[in-house]
């Protein structure tokens, strides 16, 4: 059974108020209030209200002014007046302060408060689906900005580098010279490809469907750690690798893939250059069901006051290396997707940690 639509009524008459929770509390779950201190209160403790009945003349404050009050603190419940006056002041005060869904003429029947419910409740669900869709929009519009700069930013600041070498190779004898220019070349190109492949990433775990199959955490890390080991000798890195597992895990392997692989490629990135004991680590912990993967690194850390944003589309937690801004947001996505969840603990210039929480599915 669905779950009973929760309505509040204020009125200072108590017998109104057992008469209305009588004959409503079998379909819908009802709270009365004698004043306005008890419905504030009952609104805070019960923000699932739907539909808030309220009695136009009340001692010490109107039903007009309780509906002006929340519908700044309580926007979301819809407001309906009942009232044995009909004086076009009232009405004129509840509509434009109050911001009223219907008015209920006392004495009521049991089909005027039932349809003003029903019909409350459709508009609520209307008004709900609308702010989500809205919060959704305003998400999509947000990303296309950034999206927009980063395009302009991340594509044409290297078409723009490949341009100005090939114009410069035109006028150049010389052979070493002209490797150099390659190399630059060589380089732009590089970095348009990883933007390429971070956006390929993104719209894969936007759109794609998952693909659960049994996983060997010893064969994921094995596909990356060849690439890896090669930088890590590159760069004189220690990478060390643990994997315990126990008992049968299952999940979708692209989405593990992606999350090991950016963590990973962050993780020797951002290593600290001038570092004399630079290093890599992976510890994974299957039990019971559940992964838990540590990617810890020594690298240049991350500020306190940037961590809550780095998993955010298009940040760039500092300028020391060029990145997408893709790699972490995909990190959780990839992670919405399989129920996991993420952790950081980082200290500048002293290193980075992440723990990552994946149950099997």
């Amino acid at each position: 059974m669905s779950e009973k639509i929760k309505i509040l009524y204020l009125d200072d008459e108590t017998d109104n108020l057992m008469g209305f929770k009588a004959l409503l509390r079998l379909d819908y779950q009802i709270f009365t209030a004698v004043n306005v201190p008890q419905a504030l209160d009952c609104l805070e403790t019960n923000p699932e209200i739907r539909v808030v009945f309220c009695d136009q003349r009340m001692p010490g404050k109107t039903g007009v002014d309780f509906f002006e009050e929340i519908r700044i603190s309580h926007p979301l419940p819809i407001r309906i007046m009942l009232t044995a006056y009909t004086d076009v002041e009232s009405i004129i005060a509840a509509i434009n302060k109050g911001n009223i869904f219907r008015f209920v003429k006392k004495p009521w029947t049991e089909a005027d408060i039932i349809g003003a419910i029903e019909e409350a409740n459709k508009f609520y669900i209307a008004n709900s689906m609308l702010a989500i869709k809205n919060d959704e929009l305003q998400k999509a519009y947000d990303e296309l900005n950034k999206f927009a700069y980063s395009v302009s930013h991340d594509i044409r600041g290297p078409l723009s580098g490949i341009l100005g070498a090939i114009n410069l190779a035109n006028e150049i004898d010389d052979v070493e010279e002209m490797k150099e220019m390659l190399f630059l070349m060589k380089k732009s190109v590089k970095k348009m490809d990883a933007y390429v492949l971070s956006m390929h990433d993104y719209y894969s775990l936007q759109r794609g469907e998952l693909k659960i199959t049994e996983i060997d955490f010893h064969k994921v890390i094995d596909e990356l750690k060849a690439i890896y080991t090669v930088l890590a000798k590159v760069n004189d890195v220690a990478f060390n690798i643990s994997i315990s597992h126990d008992g049968i895990f299952r999940s979708d392997y692209a989405p593990l893939r992606l999350i090991f692989n950016n963590l990973l490629s962050n993780a020797f990135k951002y290593q600290d250059r001038d570092s004399k004991n630079k290093s890599v680590e992976v510890i994974v912990e299957v039990d019971k069901s559940v992964a838990t993967v540590y990617v810890k690194d020594t690298g240049i850390g991350i500020l306190g006051s940037h961590v809550g944003e780095i998993f955010n589309l298009f940040y760039r937690s500092n300028s020391l290396e060029v990145g997408s801004g893709f790699g972490l947001y995909n990190v959780r996505s990839a992670l919405m997707k399989l129920n996991g969840q993420i952790e950081v603990q980082s200290v500048l210039h002293k290193g980075t940690t992440f723990k990552v929480t994946i149950p099997s599915i």
